[in-house]
């Protein structure tokens, strides 16, 4: 307990503070004078955070005991749970741990502290389908996973929206920005290695997302609690673009050679379909270099209505692509290797 009679000051506790987006998150809430407590497992990122030290602790959350914590955690009305284990590949044991029991840790914690409002991040992993959709809406119907990510994360949307607490889930496009290691490094690795696939002309369209974005979006949310309890949003940079213009984009602002070759879908989707299949059969075996998920971002379009956050946030997207890549690049932060 704390040992002044003063009343805590509200605070935010921010999950995945060494990550990415939970990062820029933490950033930009104490440049606008929040009170920010920030968890995550990378102690020396978590040391790098404009932050007291006692506002930021490294914690796993499949482990995470209130009792531990407890001056850290008083005065903590909102949780943003940012953390989790997002890639095309791994074992659904370590997504379901990361994905799953985490976020029963975090909901359990929440209704421990009477928090007001608990906001998760999720993704549009949960709509994909091996086909077109564009200005997919939130209610939509959602198809059976495509993989053991989109299956961990569809279930923890349904633990949090069964929880009890005031709640935002948050569906973010395809992030990037400086920091990112994770998309465009990814894209720009794959582009090193050799020709990357063109399918079906290269028609496939999607909206990907400057981080600030997002950041500005789950602001938005906290600031708009009435409005945003009880809600899905999508977020996304709004602005449709071709995989081929990203992808080319991405290539001339790294000084990355791009080449493609073209490729009929359905005979290479299924032999990377077998390719997973063997290698989950050899858990050992390193990751595919390519994923049925990750051909199908290629092959397929998929874009995010945003009139929800629009009308009820008051959010609108404002950095389209070419500002995105100019920012990440100018940071110095994005790299292949």
């Amino acid at each position: 307990m704390n040992n002044t009679s003063e009343t805590p000051q509200r605070r935010i506790l921010v999950t995945g503070a060494t990550g990415f987006l939970g990062g820029a998150l933490v950033r930009k809430l104490s440049r606008d004078g929040v009170c920010v407590v920030a968890t995550g497992r990378n102690r020396q990122k978590l040391d790098e955070l404009p932050l007291p030290g006692r506002h930021r602790f490294a914690a796993d959350l499949n482990a995470l005991d209130p009792a531990d914590f407890p001056s850290r955690l008083d005065g903590v009305t909102t949780i943003i749970h940012c953390a989790a284990l997002s890639s095309p590949w791994g074992s659904y044991a370590d997504f379901h741990a990361a994905n799953i029991t985490a976020t029963e840790r975090m909901i359990a914690l929440a209704k421990g502290l009477k928090v007001e409002h608990f906001i998760h991040v999720s993704t549009p992993a949960v709509y994909f389908r091996f086909e077109d959709q564009l200005n997919v809406i939130e209610d939509m119907p959602l198809p059976a996973p495509v993989n053991a990510y989109a299956h961990s994360k569809g279930i923890a949307e349904n633990k949090v929206a069964e929880s009890g607490l005031p709640y935002t889930i948050v569906r973010p496009r395809g992030i990037y920005g400086a920091g990112d290691n994770a998309l465009l490094p990814r894209l720009l690795r794959a582009a090193r290695i050799g020709p990357l696939p063109r399918f079906r002309q290269g028609r496939a369209v999607t909206d990907i997302t400057h981080v600030d974005d997002v950041v500005d979006a789950l602001c938005a949310i906290v600031k708009r609690r009435d409005e945003a309890a009880g809600r899905v949003f999508n977020i996304s940079g709004g602005e449709a673009l071709s995989i081929r213009t990203i992808v080319e984009r991405v290539g001339a602002a790294s000084s990355t050679e791009i080449r493609w070759r073209d490729l009929p879908i359905m005979p290479v989707l299924a032999a990377v379909r077998f390719n997973e299949f063997l290698a989950r059969l050899h858990p050992r075996r390193p990751e595919p270099r390519v994923t049925a998920y990750g051909l199908g971002i290629f092959a397929f379009s998929q874009t995010l209505d945003l009139s929800n956050a629009r009308r009820r946030l008051a959010w609108r997207p404002k950095i389209n692509f070419e500002e995105g890549l100019e920012r990440t690049f100018r940071s110095g932060s994005v790299r292949a290797s």
